[in-house]
C-alpha cells in the first residue's frame, strides 16, 4: 500500500509540475503579491515538483524525495496563509472565499502529511 501511495504522489508532483508551464496564469494567482517573482516561482516551483515526484518514484531515492516533497509542499504554506488572511465573503471566486481558503490550507497540510508518510514509509 505505500508503494501505491508513493507512486500516487509522484504521479501528482509531476502532473502539478508540468501544469505549472502548461497553465502558468493560474498558479500565478497563487502567488502572493508582496512575494513578486511570480512567473519565476512558478516556474521554479514546477520544476522543483517534477523533480521531486521523479526522485520518488526511484526507489533509493523515495526517503529523500518524500522530504524534499514535504519541505517543498511547506513552502507553499505562506501563499495560502495569506489567502486565508485576504478572503472575503462574496468574492466571484471559491478560493477567494474563507472556507475556499481555509480548504487550500487544509489540503495543503494535508499534502504536506502525505508527504511524511512516504519519506517514512520508504524501504
Amino acid at each position: 500500500m505505500y508503494g501505491i501511495s508513493a507512486i500516487a504522489l509522484a504521479v501528482f508532483l509531476i502532473t502539478v509540475g508540468i501544469a505549472h508551464f502548461l497553465v502558468p496564469g493560474y498558479f500565478r494567482t497563487l502567488v502572493p503579491s508582496w512575494l513578486g517573482l511570480a512567473g519565476v516561482l512558478v516556474a521554479g516551483s514546477g520544476a522543483a515538483e517534477i523533480v521531486v515526484g521523479v526522485l520518488i518514484l526511484t526507489p533509493r531515492g523515495r526517503g529523500a524525495g518524500g522530504w524534499a516533497a514535504a519541505a517543498l509542499i511547506t513552502t507553499y504554506l505562506p501563499s495560502h496563509l495569506d489567502a486565508l488572511y485576504r478572503a472575503r465573503p462574496g468574492r466571484p471566486r471559491r478560493l477567494e472565499r474563507p472556507v475556499g481558503a481555509m480548504a487550500r490550507l487544509v489540503v495543503n497540510l494535508l499534502y504536506v502529511g502525505w508527504a511524511v508518510m512516504v519519506a517514512l514509509t520508504a524501504v
